[in-house]
Order: C-alpha cells, then sequence, then structure tokens
C-alpha cells in the first residue's frame, strides 16, 4: 500500500491561494460581522486550513461608519487607550468613536478575535477598513462576500 492513502494533507505557504473579498459593513452588527471577517482572515473556511499556516484571505471592509452596535452599547461600551505614561489612560464610547474613527472601531474587534501572536499579526495586515463606499483595491477584482 501506498503511503500517500495515510498521510494528512497540510498546506503551506507555496500552495495556499488567497482571493480577496469586499464587506460592506452598512447596517452590519460589529461583533457578529467581524467574528465572520475573522474566520475567513484566519482561513477556517477553506478546506484545507492548517492552524499554524496563514492560509486566509484578503479582507475589505466598506462603510465602516454605518455599522450598528445592539442595546445601548453607543453610551455604554468604553474603549481604553493607555499612552504608556501616568495618567496616560484615555477612555471614550463607542458612539464618540464611531464619529471620531469608525475604522479603528472593526479594526479593534477583529483584531481582538485573531490569534495574540506573530501569525495574527499577519493575518491582520490583510483587513483593509475603508469609510464610505470606496477603496483602492480595484485591480484586485474582489469578489463580495455576505453574512
Amino acid at each position: 500500500m501506498s503511503k500517500q492513502h495515510f498521510t494528512t494533507k497540510h498546506a503551506n505557504e507555496a500552495t495556499v491561494r488567497r482571493n480577496w473579498y469586499v464587506v460592506d459593513g452598512t447596517n452590519q452588527t460589529v461583533g457578529r460581522m467581524c467574528a465572520k471577517i475573522a474566520a475567513v482572515l484566519r482561513g477556517k473556511n477553506k478546506a484545507y486550513y492548517t492552524p499554524h499556516v496563514d492560509c486566509g484571505d484578503y479582507i475589505i471592509v466598506i462603510n465602516a461608519e454605518k455599522v450598528t452596535f445592539t442595546g445601548n452599547k453607543l453610551e455604554d461600551k468604553m474603549y481604553q487607550n493607555f499612552s504608556g505614561y501616568p495618567g496616560g489612560l484615555r477612555e471614550e464610547t463607542a458612539g464618540n468613536l464611531l464619529k471620531r474613527r469608525p475604522e479603528m472601531i472593526v479594526e479593534r474587534a477583529v483584531k481582538g478575535m485573531l490569534p495574540k501572536n506573530r501569525l495574527g499579526r499577519k493575518m491582520f495586515k490583510k483587513l483593509y477598513v475603508y469609510v464610505g463606499g470606496e477603496h483602492q483595491h480595484q485591480a484586485q477584482q474582489p469578489k463580495e462576500l455576505k453574512f
């Protein structure tokens, strides 16, 4: 018998094929949308998913300013940023951050759902978030990804 029948196939950087996808954030709940985005960035939607290899796809999020929160999270949820200096902890509500930098809400939510190591940082670099309906990646011919 051939040994090929008993070996498990693993992906590596040379065999991974990456696709480009566009996600429209209009009326999407932040956590639900970002959980699905994180799964695609990791490559969990592919048959040859391998945990130690970055086999995920590229994701472009447009209309980041139109995402929604459930409940009272716009007023109650606090985002913290620490400068590293004494007294340098800054807090901001989700509503204020959504007005000031809406792309940061999506980026932070997705980053929290990825592995906290070198591989997670590499996966995060494949995420592009834009305010408004335009993006600069038309040359990659991204497909629309609906949830």
